[in-house]
Parts: structure tokens; C-alpha cells; sequence
């Protein structure tokens, strides 16, 4: 009676032998290939990438193409291993005496890698070199690494390293400073397509193209878990493999239903979008996956209408290239950024729920609701009685630097755009003084009239530094002009003093007296600036039309006071006349924004 021959599962069956069977490191195996042509091996290689992109397969091959002898037994390394000879033979079926592979995770501590090093100072058995190949190598304790600096620091000229490992940031620098380091890439889903197809023609299996397509989107750049998904629809579908069968083995949702519910959700119809994430749980879809795959949809229509080139994808079928097109063009971009972000916190709250499907519901709940939400020109307008519409234009912005008088109040998400007049403030005067020509022939400057106008003058000449330890580190004791006390705080430097009256006798062309005080002075520029702004915030809360704005939206606060144009107002009246003629402005001009 025959012994039956065991299965052997694609991801080794197909596992490449020699660097023209490895996909997607089209670089590493260029520098890899070039340096064992000239001869120029490093004794140590590092290679790094995410799980299943081929470290293990790659750190083989690169113990066999410096161990090959040939088919006539007589070559020397080579790139392209002939994998007749006696040690390509026993390499791939890891037998070779002189080839040591040991897995770091379950070897950590120093004596595994003790017991491993006793052997370096050995020649080899048979082979040229004395490789050795340490997986997952960010596993080992800190003091299996410095037990191994030294060997790899002087190894013998027998001996190679090859280290693999995931978590690339854990490893020492010392270590990686003593190896060529690889960083082995994603393999593009294209590319994926290609091989499993491939895989799946020699293996005699009929397989939907749309199936290759999600085997490879949900291999996530990784080869080896597309091949063992691949191997596990093939079983499923017993030797025919439809996307139907791929999408209920890894509880995926059908592209155009990811589609019609978030369609759904975003027209504000809940009833029809709960219908729909209840039928797609009853067909074994994750409620994560789902949300999963709304959030990649929501970013790719976000990159449609940013750049409508996009949507011309050839891997992207035509029905939802045209779908697509049409739902960016129809959904602003408010829209979009805030489904983003209710997706995003609602996938975490979905993996972290006792129930998934109820947390799921939940974040469409929240998201239909929020789609019927106004936008903050709506809601004003619809407030003042008067619908919003394109119509309207908003006033050309005007620079603050041009025009005083009222303030605008801005609100973050959640509060309102407000507006609250104040009589313009005439700008500092200076007193006129006659220029003159220092002894370096540049023109003198007028003397500062008061404290604040000193500090302007400092920013004016390029003193930026100087005249923010004024602002925030100096409390004015007494200003004159030529004459300046002051308290300063820790932070202030130590030659402030003495570096403004420097500064300002030059640029004035008068003796300047600076001179620290210990009296308490005034509060500084800074901490007067917050006190103005706070009043200012007071009074602005205390007008009835911003009291109405803030009742209406709960939660919203006044954030900043800005200046805007137009002419002061001294009564309440005209508070909310110039008030209503910032709403306009602002309503316009912000009208695109999230509440």
C-alpha cells in the first residue's frame, strides 16, 4: 500500500528559490546581486519589512547563492544559484550542517545566543561560508545583544550574519551600525494580482479575476498571507473560486453595498441604512470590516473630488468609477471630512465593543444625523429668518492691518462665527524729532513716545527676540524718553539691560539710560493683552444677538475678539447693526465650514 504524499500549502510550495522568483524587491536584489558579482559581501545583513514580504526567503537565498558550488562542484558564490549542487540541495531542505537558523523569540536570553556563538570560532563543515540566521532577531534581551556586538563587530572571514526582524525600531544601534540594512517593500496589489493568478493557473484552479483582486487587497502587501488566503479559497471553493465564496470566507461586504449604505447614510436615511448593515451581518460581514471598508471609500471619494484624475484608476471597475464621480461631486467637502472623522473614532469604539454590530449601528446613527446637520451660513441664516442661498457674496476680505474698529469672534467645532463692534483705536503717536546721520551714515529714528511704541520699534528693526522678552518677561516701572526701569522675571536674559541701551542709543542717536528695578511694576504687555481681550469677550457675551447665537447652538464659546472694518458704534443699536453686517460677512465667507 502506498504512503500518501503530504500537502504542501502554496506559501511554501511556491516559496522562490533564487532572486528572479523573489517579487517586488526589485532594489535589494540589485545591490544584493552587485555586491556578490564584485565580491564585496558584507558580513552582516539586516533585513526588515512587514510580515510575509519575504525575509526569511530572501536571508536563504542569500546563504545559498554564497554557498553554491555549481553543478560541477567547482563555481564560486554567484547570484544565481544552480540548486543541483549538494549544498543548494541541502539548504532548501534545511539540512545543511553549516547553515544555523534559530528563531529569536524563542531563544531571547543570553545563553541561546551564547551556545550559538561557541561554534564561530569553528571553520565550516563543508560549505564555504558559516552562515547564520537569527528571525525575528528585535526578540532577543539586551543582554543577547551585547553578547553578540563583539563576534559581530570581528566576526572570521567564515562567518556571515543574516538577521530578520519586523520591529526594526527595536533594535540597537549598535547593532544596526554593523550591518547593511534592507528594507524589503509591500508588494503593490497589481503585483499580487499577477502572482496569485499565476499560482492559481498552475495549480489548475479557475478563479474570478474580481477574486484575485480582493485575495489581494486583503493580503496587504504581504505575499505569504495572500498565498495562504488564496490556498483556503481554493478549499472553499473546491478547485472553482468565485468572488462571492472570497468575500463570505473573509467577511468582506460587496463593494457596491459598502456603496448603496454609505449613499444611505449620508442622504440622512437611517432606516434604510440600519436595513442594510443588518442584511450584510446576517451574510457573515464584519461590523469592523464594514466600517473598515466605509472609511477606505470616504478617502477615496475625498481624492476623487480633490483630483478628479483619480477616479480613473484601471483598478477600479467602471461602474464605480462612475458611481464615484458622481457621489464626490454631489458631497461638499465638510461633508466628507466629518464622515472621515466620525468613522475613524467609531471603528475604534466598534473593536472595542462587548458588541460590534450595535457599536457599528450606533456610529450610523450618529452619521446620518449629522449629514442632515446646516452648515454654519445655513443655520445662521435660517435663525435671521432669511434662507441661505448662492446668491448671496461675501464681501472682498479686507487686511486688519488697514482698517480698525469691530472685532469678529471666531468659534472652533461646535460654536459660532460672532461679530462685536468696537471704536477704532488710533494707532500710537511718536514725537516728532529731528533725524539726523549717525557716524555710520544710517538715518536716526524717531525717540519711542511710551513703552509699547519701544517695543514696536524693536519689532520694526528686526529685534523680534528682544522685543518678546519685553512683552512677556519685563514689568515697566518708569518710561521716559531716555530713560527706562523695569523688573524683569527669570526668564528675561541677563543682558537686556545693557543690550537695549545699546541698541537704542544707537538707532536714536541719544544716550539711552536702562536700569533694573526691584519694584513690582506694571503687569506686562502680554498680560495686558489678555486682560483687554477678555474684556473684550465680556462685552461681546452681554449683546443680545450674541447671547441668542449662543442659546442656539449649546456648547459653542467665544474663542477670539479680531478686528474688522468699519466705523465705531456707541450704542446697543448699533452694536447689533454692525453685528448683523459681520453675520453677513462671515455666514458668506465661512459658509463652507463645520459646526
Amino acid at each position: 500500500m502506498s504512503q500518501a504524499v503530504p500537502y504542501r500549502v502554496l506559501a511554501r510550495k511556491y516559496r522562490p528559490a533564487d532572486f528572479s522568483a523573489l517579487i517586488g524587491q526589485e532594489g535589494m536584489v540589485r545591490t544584493v546581486t552587485n555586491a556578490i558579482q564584485s565580491g564585496r559581501l558584507a558580513h552582516a545583513f539586516m533585513l526588515t519589512g512587514v510580515r510575509g514580504v519575504g525575509k526569511t526567503t530572501t536571508a536563504r537565498i542569500i546563504a545559498r547563492a554564497m554557498n553554491c558550488i555549481g553543478p560541477d562542484g567547482i563555481g564560486g558564490p554567484t547570484a544565481t544559484p544552480c540548486g543541483v549542487c549538494e549544498h543548494c540541495r541541502a539548504i532548501a531542505e534545511d539540512r545543511h550542517v553549516d547553515v544555523i537558523e534559530m528563531d529569536a523569540a524563542s531563544h531571547t536570553g543570553v545563553d541561546g545566543i551564547r551556545d550559538l556563538l561557541d561554534g564561530v570560532r569553528y571553520l565550516p563543515t563543508s560549505a564555504r561560508f558559516k552562515v547564520y540566521i537569527i528571525d525575528e532577531v528585535h526578540m532577543l534581551s539586551d543582554k543577547a545583544f551585547n553578547a553578540l556586538l563583539k563576534t559581530l563587530e570581528e566576526p572570521p572571514e567564515h562567518v556571515k550574519f543574516i538577521f530578520a526582524t519586523t520591529e526594526i525600531r527595536k533594535i540597537p544601534v549598535t547593532v544596526l551600525s554593523r550591518c547593511q540594512r534592507f528594507d524589503l517593500r509591500r508588494v503593490p496589489a497589481e503585483l499580487l494580482e499577477r502572482h496569485f493568478a499565476a499560482v492559481a493557473k498552475l495549480e489548475n484552479v479557475a478563479i474570478a479575476p474580481e477574486a484575485v483582486a480582493l485575495i489581494a487587497r486583503a493580503a496587504d502587501g504581504s505575499v505569504r498571507d495572500g498565498l495562504s488566503m488564496l490556498d483556503q479559497a481554493i478549499a472553499h471553493g473546491g478547485g472553482e473560486v468565485s468572488a462571492e465564496q472570497v468575500r463570505e470566507m473573509l467577511g468582506l461586504a460587496d463593494r457596491i453595498q459598502v456603496f448603496d449604505l454609505f449613499e444611505t447614510v449620508m442622504k440622512g436615511d437611517i432606516a434604510a441604512a440600519l436595513d442594510r448593515i443588518d442584511a450584510q451581518y446576517a451574510m457573515g460581514v464584519d461590523p469592523g470590516l464594514l466600517l473598515s471598508d466605509l472609511l477606505d471609500l470616504t478617502h477615496w471619494l475625498t481624492r476623487v473630488k480633490l483630483a478628479p484624475n483619480g477616479a480613473a484608476d484601471p483598478g477600479v471597475p467602471e461602474a464605480e468609477r462612475e458611481r464615484g464621480r458622481q457621489m464626490a461631486a454631489s458631497l461638499s467637502m465638510a461633508a466628507l471630512t466629518r464622515a472621515w472623522q466620525m468613522l475613524l473614532k467609531g471603528l475604534g469604539e466598534v473593536r472595542g465593543a462587548p458588541a460590534p454590530l450595535q457599536a457599528a449601528e450606533m456610529v450610523l446613527v450618529r452619521m446620518a444625523y449629522a449629514a442632515e446637520l446646516p452648515t454654519p451660513a445655513e443655520a445662521i441664516e435660517q435663525m435671521r429668518g432669511r434662507p441661505a442661498g448662492p446668491s448671496q457674496s461675501a464681501p472682498a476680505p479686507t487686511s486688519q492691518a488697514s482698517l480698525g474698529g469691530p472685532s469678529t469672534m471666531h468659534a472652533t467645532e461646535g460654536s459660532a462665527a460672532i461679530a462685536h463692534p468696537k471704536p477704532a483705536q488710533a494707532p500710537l503717536s511718536r514725537e516728532p524729532v529731528a533725524l539726523s546721520r549717525n557716524p555710520a551714515g544710517g538715518a536716526l529714528v524717531p525717540i519711542p513716545v511710551n513703552f509699547p511704541a519701544l517695543v514696536e520699534l524693536l519689532v520694526g528693526r528686526r529685534e523680534a527676540l528682544l522685543a518678546a522678552h519685553l512683552s512677556a518677561d519685563v514689568h515697566l516701572v518708569h518710561y521716559e524718553p531716555g530713560r527706562l526701569e523695569f523688573r524683569s522675571e527669570a526668564a528675561a536674559p541677563g543682558n537686556l539691560a545693557t543690550r537695549l541701551s545699546r541698541l537704542l542709543s544707537d538707532w536714536t542717536g541719544r544716550a539711552w539710560m536702562v536700569s533694573l528695578s526691584h519694584e513690582i511694576g506694571a503687569s506686562t504687555l502680554r498680560e495686558q493683552g489678555l486682560e483687554r481681550e477678555l474684556r473684550r469677550r465680556e462685552d461681546a457675551a452681554s449683546l443680545p444677538l450674541v447671547q441668542a447665537i449662543l442659546s442656539a447652538f449649546p456648547g459653542a464659546v467665544i474663542e477670539s475678539v479680531k478686528d474688522l472694518a468699519g466705523s465705531g458704534a456707541s450704542s446697543d443699536e448699533d452694536d447689533e447693526s454692525g453685528m448683523r453686517a459681520t453675520l453677513d460677512m462671515e455666514a458668506d465667507r465661512d459658509g463652507g465650514d463645520e459646526t
